[in-house]
């Protein structure tokens, strides 16, 4: 860095003047609490380490996102505003008895906690299903690792389809016909 030219010396002085920590502040209590403590007192000697962090490993970073990401997609946050039933429940109308129901059927703006994780996981099945798709296109893995790891990407990623749009129909009754 190049030093500063002479001609700056006249506002420098002007500067250091109005600052309090300078020497040729006037006020007589700021001396006295800078002076006296360190003329008698001396600081100890302490002998401490900086503490140095280190970077968490690639699948612990992958684990929080994806934990993240099956949060947010399963509706966390609006199930906590909301606080929606875990389940429903509906009575046969030729029976009477009360049976259980996942899903809410015909309102798109409402869930039940059920329905909002079961359709978050589905989410997080296709998600690794292309992650495995992805992990089977490496060239240094063996032929029958990487039959493996497409086969069950392929599956995951037609399960999750498949069932995601099964909740789909069932939430909204004559969707896609």
């Amino acid at each position: 860095m190049a030093p500063k030219p002479e001609s700056q010396n006249l506002t420098s002085t002007t500067t250091s003047a109005a600052e309090p920590s300078s020497p040729s502040s006037i006020d007589p209590l700021f001396h006295l609490l800078t002076l006296l403590p360190y003329s008698i007192l001396r600081p100890p000697r302490l002998r401490l380490k900086l503490p140095s962090f280190t970077l968490p490993s690639s699948m612990t970073v992958f684990s929080l996102v994806l934990l993240t990401y099956f949060m947010v997609v399963s509706g966390i946050v609006y199930d906590v505003i909301v606080e929606p039933p875990g389940i429903g429940s509906t009575q046969d109308p030729y029976t009477g008895s009360v049976k259980p129901v996942v899903f809410l059927p015909g309102r798109v703006n409402g869930q039940y906690i059920i329905e909002g994780l079961s359709s978050g996981f589905m989410f997080i099945v296709g998600g690794v299903g292309i992650i495995l798709m992805d992990l089977a296109l490496e060239k240094n893995r063996a032929k029958s690792v990487k039959v493996s790891y497409a086969t069950a990407g392929i599956s995951s990623i037609v399960i999750a389809y498949v069932m995601s749009m099964l909740f789909l129909r069932i939430k909204i009754p004559g969707y896609l016909r």
